[in-house]
């Protein structure tokens, strides 16, 4: 046995060395990182990995050579090792290292996890406590265990459990409260590469989702993830399994992994497993799209494993790639080649990206995306926004280069939610805001964009839209110029995307936006400051204090239905949009105590729908909607 990790340095040189070649699962492989030491100070220089290794034994002596791929200009490509119990030599780069055996592991990660008072974080699951595949041993396997299969050391800081200061009976917690939280409360939280990630264990999400890694954006991501206990609690076997596979799944995406059919969006792109990547057994598929079988086909063939491929980055990947706050998540650049129709496509269904006639320049680019069947009744999911990973969005600029859209926020949807398109329900909605995300701001010079989406339905088949036109006007005056630098900072855009936030972080963003309303408010890009103050005041905002305390800034109705009511009058914002805020300003007129008037606002909404031709399957569907918001609001006054 002599895979693990070894040290070394050479002067001002340091070297950590991953050796793979025996033990469990052995990958093969020896890869490395090299650091410049000065001082008390240590830089990162770079990394290298050797794909294809030569192993030979000599007495007592290991012998392992191989040709190296190298992140820097190395100026010798060949590498060679020698270890004899537990201490070596190694030759990288044309430098001679000495070398001694540290650890099993070849990678450790300090977690530090956090739980709201109620929340109950998960601790183990035994795998034989329901049947598994033939051959896969029976043992007790928690987050710490399952990554230490994989080779990789999670040290689990003191569990610190938040209590909750005038919460109410609602404790949802939105992407935005979500952002805030691991900003104040995540002590290895920074601008910094580290081996360290944050994980919450919360109550509940407003989206239902069952966890999120939600830290994608800004130069350092992939630091905090959070799992939703109302979502996943349960004692019995089938619930402490899925517990144990959303934990693992989740930071699994802190260490850069992509979901299984995701990878050929990954730089270098990664090639699919079967069916599309639904047929990876493995902690970052989704179990109930798994083929064959769904559900009930994936427990009964999962290993409790990551791929194999998987296991080469965890191992082996360069630094960068793999270590929290380094390259963003999925792709080192955003770049990417335009999405192509299919040569041959007999899914029955068609996807279209739509978008109005012209953008003001520094507006916030909206697109709707309609699912429709194109002949027999279809049977796929619902989650065609592109925060849930199964849509993607392509923009081409002005200058030619395609970009992927990168959310800022992205929801793990690992449930179940079919809809069927037919007759009665001939195509499914869904509008997204697109101009900004974890690149920053995608629209930010005038003229014309081609858009594309591309929705990966639930049998695996990939629906490419035709493109969608979007043009961005060119400011005419000075006003339009000012109102364009206020509303395209980074701050604002991540303020559009998490829809308001009180988070000091984003203090600059709110003053940007306050200026625009005060200063600006006749123009006609002030409505979306409005929509997001609005929106934000609407709603309670969770903060989590330095002395690990949640307390709750309660709803301002009065601010919200001041600012939403402004933004329903206007006719440039879009339908999804429109039926939104008149939802939001009826809530916050119920929690005035005006139920009266909360029925009112959505009557108002289910006419101005109907006042514009919109088709009689979509105009049911509002009117159901606003009958069961009207219900709601009732019961909880």
């Amino acid at each position: 046995m002599i895979s693990g990790l070894y040290q070394g340095q050479d002067g001002d040189a340091r070297l950590e060395l991953r050796i793979d070649v025996d033990g469990l699962r052995p990958t093969g492989r020896v890869s490395g990182d090299v650091f410049s030491v000065a001082g008390s100070t240590t830089a990162y220089v770079g990394s290298f990995v050797v794909n294809s290794v030569a192993v030979r034994a000599e007495g007592d002596e290991a012998r392992i050579e191989g040709r190296g791929v190298f992140t820097f200009d190395a100026p010798v490509r060949d590498v060679s090792v020698t270890i004899s119990h537990g201490t070596g030599r190694a030759v990288v780069a044309g430098r001679s290292y000495p070398v001694s055996y540290d650890s099993p592991y070849f990678r450790s990660v300090l977690l530090e996890q956090d739980s709201v008072t109620g929340a109950e974080p998960f601790t183990a699951y035994n795998t034989g406590a329901l049947p598994c595949p033939p051959g896969t041993a029976a043992r007790d396997l928690g987050v710490v265990e399952a990554f230490a299969e994989a080779g990789v050391r999670l040290t689990v800081a003191r569990p610190g459990v938040i209590p909750v200061d005038g919460s109410g009976a609602d404790l949802a917690w939105d992407d935005a409260e979500l952002h805030h939280a691991m900003t104040q409360q995540f002590s290895g939280f920074g601008d910094a590469v580290a081996w360290r990630v944050w994980l919450l264990v919360a109550s509940r999400h407003v989206g239902g989702y069952r966890g999120i890694m939600f830290d994608y954006n800004d130069a350092h991501q992939r630091q905090g993830s959070a799992v939703f206990y109302d979502a996943i609690k349960g004692d019995s076997p089938q619930a402490q399994r899925a517990q144990l596979r959303t934990y693992v799944h989740e930071l699994g995406h802190a260490f850069n992994l992509l979901h299984s059919w995701q990878k050929n969006l990954a730089t270098p792109p990664q090639p699919l497993g079967p069916s599309g990547g639904f047929g990876d057994l493995s902690w970052m598929n989704y179990v109930q799209n798994y083929r064959p079988g769904g559900e009930i086909g994936y427990w009964s063939a999962f290993p409790f494993q990551f791929t194999d491929p998987e296991l080469v980055h965890l191992r082996h990947g360069f630094y960068r790639d793999v270590a929290m706050g380094a390259n963003a998540f999925g792709t080192g650049a955003a770049e990417i080649t335009p999405f192509e129709q299919p040569v041959e496509d007999r899914s029955g269904l068609r996807l279209e990206v739509r978008a109005k006639e012209a953008f003001g320049f520094g507006e916030p680019v909206v697109v709707e995306l309609k699912l429709s069947g194109t002949g027999e009744a279809r049977t796929t999911h619902s989650h065609l926004h592109p925060d849930t990973e199964f849509t993607q969005i392509c923009v081409t600029r002005p200058d030619g280069r395609t970009l992927l859209y990168r959310p800022m926020m992205r929801h793990c949807v690992d449930s179940s939610n079919e809809v069927r398109l037919d007759e009665g329900n001939p195509a499914m909605y869904r509008s997204a805001y697109i101009g900004h995300g974890r690149d920053g701001h995608y629209f930010q010079q005038p003229g014309e964009y081609h858009v594309r989406g591309q929705y990966i339905a639930a049998d695996g088949s990939r629906i490419v839209s035709p493109s969608c036109l979007v043009r961005v006007r060119y400011p005419v005056t000075g006003d339009d110029h000012r109102v364009a630098e206020l509303m395209l900072g980074e701050e604002q855009g991540k303020l559009f995307s998490l829809l308001g936030s009180d988070s000091p972080s984003l203090r600059a963003g709110n003053e940007a936006l306050d200026e625009l309303v005060d200063r600006y408010g006749g123009h006609p890009l002030a409505v979306y400051a409005r929509l997001v103050k609005g929106l934000n005041a609407e709603r309670e905002f969770k903060t989590l204090t330095a002395g690990k305390r949640l307390r709750i800034r309660p709803p301002d109705p009065k601010r919200g239905i001041e600012q939403l009511t402004a933004v329903a009058r206007e006719a440039s914002i879009d339908n999804i949009t429109l039926n939104l805020v008149m939802r939001r300003l009826a809530r916050a007129e119920a929690r005035q105590g005006d139920l009266g008037r909360a029925g009112t606002v959505l009557d108002e909404m289910v006419s101005r729908f109907a006042a514009k031709g919109i088709n009689p399957i979509v105009m049911g569907q509002i009117r159901r909607q606003a009958e069961l918001t009207k219900a709601a609001l009732s019961a909880e006054a």
